[in-house]
């Protein structure tokens, strides 16, 4: 019986409601802010992760060995210049 009533409900305000919806204002409602707001808090949490990180990281380079013995940038990788 609570579905014939429901269905009954249904079909008498469904109407009412469409008279009163504007189809060229249609907003993204309480869901659409949710969802917004939950993806700025995660972009927000992951540029503080980042930014964290990133002050760990040493960019200062120690001198490689292998390239003190090197040849200087104008020769080949043969190491014969002008021959």
């Amino acid at each position: 019986m609570t579905d014939m009533s429901a269905h009954l409900v249904l079909t008498q305000i469904v109407p009412l409601a469409a008279k009163d919806l504007d189809q060229s204002k249609v907003t993204p409602g309480v869901l659409g802010f949710v969802v917004f707001a939950v993806l700025a808090v995660a972009v927000w949490g992951l540029m503080k992760s980042m930014n964290r990180h990133m002050g760990k990281v040493d960019f200062a380079e120690a001198p490689d060995a292998a390239a003190a013995g090197a040849a200087p940038a104008g020769t080949p990788a043969g190491g014969t210049a002008g021959k």
